[in-house]
C-alpha cells in the first residue's frame, strides 16, 4: 500500500457516499442494535430491522451496504490514472497488485488467515474478495473494449448466471431451485471450494462437512459481482464525461436507477431477489438503488455545492479499506471493556450501547488522525 494525498479534482460526492456506506457499517450498525435491545420498543426495533439482512428472499436497506461498496469501486475505474498512464505491463501489474492485496485483506478479515492454521483457512469468503473479483473483470474489460461491448458483456453475465440457476440440474441441486440448500450456486461453491469454503471442516474419510446455515455463494456469483462493479463503471464513465452537463448527468443517473430498479423488480417475479447468492434480479435492483444514491449525492454535493454537515463522512470514505479492516480484524471491544467494565453492574443492557459507541468512536478517531495527516491508504 502507498500513502497518497488529497487531490482537489476528486469527485467529492463519491468520497462522501462511500463514507456514508462505511459509517453505517463501521460506526452505526452495532450501536443501533444495542440501542434496540436496551430500549426494547417497537420504534427502535423497526430501525434495527433495517440494519439486518433479509433472511433469504427479499431486500432490506442493510442488504445495500455490500453492493454499494462494490459499485463505488467501479465508479472509480474511469477516474483512475491506471487507464491512462504507464505502459501496458505496468498497468496490469497495478491491477494485479490491487486484486492480490484485496484478496489477502479479505482472507485476513474473514478467511482465518491470521490464525496461521492451514486446516482453518478459507479462500473466498469476504466482501473485499468479491470486490477484487468483480474489479478484475470490470477493469480488464474497461482497458480493452468500448463501453458498448462492456454493456453487452454485462448482459451476457446476467443471462449466463440466470441460465445456470434455471437449467442446470446436478446432484439434486439447481433446475430452478432457489432454496438455500439446493440452488445451483450452492453446488458450485461446495464443489469448487470444498474444505476451503467458509465454515467447512474436513470429515472422516476425506469428506467435507459444510457449516449448517451458511449459504453465501461466491464462485458462480462472481458473474454478478462483476456486473455490480461494471454498473459502477458505467456511472463513473457518465460522471467523467466532460461533454455532458452536471444537471443532465444527474437526470441520466436518476433515470438509469429507476430503470434498473424496475427491471430488477420485474425479473424478481421469476428469478428471486436474493442477496446471499447475488441473483441477477438482486444485481439489477441493488445497482439501480446505487445509481439513485449516486445521483442524489452528486446533485447535492457536486452540483449544488452543499457540504455542511457532510464532510466528516470523508474521514470514512477516503480510508474505506482501513475502516473496513479495523472493524473486521481488531477487537476494539477488549479495549472498550478495559476502561468501561466497571459500568456493567450499573447499566444493565445499556452497557452494550456504551461499549458499541466507544468502539465506534475509537475507529473514527483513528481514521480522523489519518485524515488530518493526509494519509490515505489505497490498494
Amino acid at each position: 500500500m502507498a500513502a497518497k494525498t488529497v487531490k482537489s479534482s476528486r469527485l467529492e460526492s463519491l468520497d462522501i457516499l462511500r463514507g456514508f456506506d462505511l459509517f453505517c457499517l463501521v460506526g452505526l450498525e452495532a450501536v443501533v442494535h444495542a440501542l434496540s435491545h436496551a430500549a426494547g420498543n417497537s420504534w427502535l426495533g423497526g430501525i434495527a430491522r433495517a440494519f439486518t439482512h433479509a433472511d433469504w428472499v427479499g431486500f432490506t436497506p442493510w442488504d445495500l451496504v455490500m453492493p454499494l461498496f462494490m459499485f463505488m469501486a467501479g465508479v472509480t475505474i474511469p477516474f483512475t490514472r491506471t487507464a491512462a498512464s504507464g505502459g501496458n505491463t505496468r498497468i496490469w501489474l497495478r491491477v494485479l497488485k490491487r486484486v492480490v492485496l484485496l484478496w489477502l485483506f479479505g482472507m485476513m478479515c474473514q478467511g482465518n488467515l491470521l490464525a496461521l492454521d492451514p486446516d482453518r483457512v478459507y479462500v473466498y469468503t469476504n466482501t473485499l474478495q468479491a470486490i477484487a473479483a468483480g474489479y478484475l473483470i470490470a477493469v480488464a474489460l474497461y482497458l480493452t473494449s468500448s463501453l458498448e461491448f462492456q454493456a453487452v458483456c454485462a448482459l451476457l453475465f446476467l443471462a449466463l448466471y440466470w441460465a445456470g440457476m434455471e437449467f442446470i440440474t446436478i446432484d439434486g441441486f439447481g433446475g430452478g431451485d432457489y432454496t438455500p440448500q439446493a440452488n445451483f450456486a450452492e453446488w458450485v461453491d461446495r464443489v469448487c471450494l470444498g474444505r476451503y469454503r467458509d465454515g467447512a471442516v474436513a470429515g472422516a474419510g476425506g469428506t467435507v462437512v459444510f457449516a449448517r446455515g451458511y449459504h453465501y455463494t461466491w464462485i458462480w456469483s462472481t458473474l454478478t459481482f462483476a456486473v455490480t462493479v461494471m454498473l459502477g463503471v458505467f456511472a463513473g464513465a457518465l460522471l467523467r464525461n466532460g461533454k455532458v452537463g452536471e444537471i443532465r448527468k444527474t437526470v441520466l443517473l436518476a433515470l438509469g436507477g429507476v430503470v434498473l430498479v424496475g427491471v430488477g423488480l420485474m425479473l424478481g417475479h421469476w428469478h428471486p431477489i436474493i442477496k446471499r447468492i447475488w441473483t441477477a434480479s438482486m444485481t439489477l435492483f441493488s445497482g439501480g438503488l446505487c445509481w439513485l444514491l449516486m445521483a442524489l449525492f452528486y446533485y447535492v454535493i457536486d452540483c449544488l455545492g452543499v457540504h455542511r454537515g457532510l464532510r466528516w463522512l470523508k474521514v470514512y470514505g477516503m480510508n474505506s479499506i482501513v475502516a473496513y479492516m479495523l472493524m473486521s480484524c481488531v477487537n476494539f471491544r477488549c479495549v472498550a471493556e478495559s476502561f468501561l467494565y466497571g459500568l456493567a453492574k450499573y447499566m444493565g443492557a445499556w452497557y452494550e450501547v456504551v461499549v458499541a459507541a466507544f468502539c465506534s468512536v475509537i475507529i473514527y478517531l483513528i481514521l480522523l488522525l489519518l485524515y488530518r495527516n493526509k494519509i490515505f491508504l489505497k490498494v
